[in-house]
């Protein structure tokens, strides 16, 4: 059985939402205001590094990391949880196992060639797999896996169609993971189990009831649903917060300077609180810019103003106008 944490009923009477950094990098102002708004949201945080991927995971990122989160003054409860722990592997590999033995889980051998060739089709920038590989005679399918990589995909015919579920900041969401998705990934051809899988083995095992992200994270919500009901998992509360666009509505990325926490922090010489007040107006909680701490926008700032809204056009600050003047 998977390990779930205790629910409301019993012990725990707030919400506990997660901090969950990818270690690739640095924080830009995205990623702070994603969990600016979840810990607003939740009554007590914990900090999960997801650092399944050792190739892109590096030590000196998560120190990084945790050292810009302290500063901004975000705190957590708990022990730091590591995806890529032994025990952490461990949970992984039995919900991967209970998936398999409700006959839900088969082979992919397609390259990433394959899978991201022009005549896939895509919905925005997933493609939708074929089930290629899904049809596979048995006989044949245990040959190539004695002798070619595969991955592990999920089979979601049987999901309901559609999935709906209620999302805090953009209201009813529906998909069609058939149509909308395909069969996902849950361990990939290398080995490392695949973030749909995890999230949802450890928000569950971590007593997670809120989950604040990116909007751009939507499209995952669905599968993630979908497997806590095969898995006989619990189902938190999503919110999905508006990501900060440049001038053109594409979406910031660690390499935009103007939005790198160096440039705030290093350049302009903005304050821990004078960066959240600014993220906080840019997003319309609060009417005017002023450098405010965690504990303060969550007695002031009005999230209902996220509600419905997709994208924020980033302006950087200047360091003249701390105060909002």
């Amino acid at each position: 059985m998977l390990p779930i944490a205790e629910t409301n009923e019993m012990k725990r009477p707030h919400l506990r939402g997660r901090f969950a950094p990818s270690p690739s990098g640095r924080f830009h102002i995205g990623n702070i205001f994603a969990s600016l708004i979840a810990a607003l949201v939740a009554d007590e945080m914990v900090l999960r590094i997801e650092d399944l991927d050792p190739d892109r995971s590096k030590q000196q990122h998560i120190d990084t990391i945790m050292r810009d989160l302290t500063w901004f003054g975000f705190e957590w409860v708990d022990v730091v949880v590591y995806q890529s722990a032994e025990d952490q592997q461990e949970h992984y590999l039995r919900a991967c196992e209970e998936l398999e033995a409700q006959g839900l889980v088969y082979p992919c051998f397609c390259t990433r060639a394959d899978l991201h060739s022009a005549r896939a089709p895509h919905v925005g920038e997933e493609f939708i797999y074929q089930n290629t590989c899904k049809g596979i005679l048995a006989e044949v399918r245990s040959e190539r896996m004695s002798c070619e990589r595969y991955a592990l995909r999920l089979d979601v015919a049987a999901a309901p169609s559609p999935l709906c579920f209620a999302d805090t900041f953009q209201g009813e969401s529906c998909f069609d993971l058939v149509r909308e998705a395909g069969d996902f990934i849950i361990k990939r051809s290398d080995g490392v189990f695949a973030y749909q899988l995890a999230v949802v083995v450890d928000d569950a095992a971590s007593g997670i009831d809120s989950v604040v992200r990116g909007v751009d994270l939507l499209t995952s919500t669905p599968k993630q649903i979908y497997l806590q009901r095969l898995l006989g998992l619990p189902t938190p509360v999503y919110g999905h917060v508006p990501i900060f666009v440049d001038e053109n509505g594409r979406k910031l990325s660690k390499r935009n300077k103007d939005a790198s926490l160096g440039y705030l922090i290093d350049d302009l010489g903005l304050s821990a609180e004078a960066i959240l007040g600014y993220l906080a107006y840019c997003s319309g909680i609060i009417p005017e810019w002023e450098a405010m701490s965690i504990a303060e926008l969550k007695r002031e700032a009005c999230l209902s103003a996220l509600e419905g809204k997709r994208t924020i056009v980033w302006q950087p600050p200047t360091r003249h106008a701390e105060n909002g003047s």
